[in-house]
């Protein structure tokens, strides 16, 4: 006997509790410094091509320095604001968005949230660094926003970044699969996770999420395997 299908509003709160589990929209108090950390390691390497091009080797090695061990401090709880400090201030601009980026990361593992989205979104809005900063800015301060945004804006501010290929499609992607679901939107937001789902380029959590997302929206959603992963390991990924 077919079940009767539950009322929309049930299925949001289940939708609801099941995203706070994974606490995607409190995601920078949940993961604060260390993933902000992380993230900005990622991005060194093209921080040292852009000094590369604008500077000596022997600036770029000793900014280097400086800023691999403020990021070290930072990580580990201790960070060295004064560091941190001088670095923001450089003319370099992958390790002057690099300790922007950390300075925000401190102030959300603080539960400073205010002070966190405004360094965000200063980060977001400064024309003179590299976009792929920007954009990383841009994704931390509507995660934080995100419970005190309204739907659609959460869409329209990150539909640049929400588009499979882009850097930031998995996080982008998804808090707007999830904007559309509070909107009522089940078919936009189903294609979305499914989208998410099948990007060999997205984290393979957040894939792994999609899929699960999809499926509570009624959508098949399939992760592709990766090189050197078989199929059954990619459908059993966490």
């Amino acid at each position: 006997m077919a079940l009767t299908p539950a009322p929309n509003d049930a299925f949001m709160r289940e939708v609801d509790e099941a995203v706070r589990q994974d606490d995607l929209s409190n995601f920078g108090k949940r993961y604060g410094l260390l993933i902000g950390g992380l993230i900005v390691a990622g991005l060194i390497a093209f921080g040292g091509w852009l000094l590369w091009q604008n500077h000596t080797h022997a600036a770029a090695d000793e900014a280097g320095e400086r800023y691999t061990a403020a990021l070290t401090a930072a990580v580990s709880g201790k960070p060295d604001d004064a560091a941190l400090a001088t670095l923001a201030g450089t003319d370099q601009d992958g390790y002057r968005a690099g300790a922007l980026l950390v300075q925000a990361g401190i102030k959300s593992e603080k539960e400073d949230a205010k002070g966190a989205i405004a360094a965000y979104r200063a980060i977001a809005a400064d024309a003179t660094l590299a976009q792929p900063y920007r954009d990383l800015a841009l994704v931390r301060q509507t995660a934080l926003e995100f419970d005190t945004m309204a739907p659609q804006a959460v869409i329209d501010r990150l539909k640049p970044l929400s588009e499979s290929g882009n850097p930031w499609f998995g996080s982008a992607g998804e808090m707007s699969a999830l904007a559309y679901m509070k909107l009522g939107k089940r078919d936009l937001a189903g294609a979305l996770f499914a989208n998410i789902a099948k990007d060999t380029g997205v984290p393979r959590t957040i894939q792994t999420r999609a899929v699960q997302m999809a499926s509570l929206l009624g959508v098949d959603a399939q992760m592709p395997p990766r090189p050197g992963e078989t199929k059954d390991n990619s459908a059993n990924a966490q």
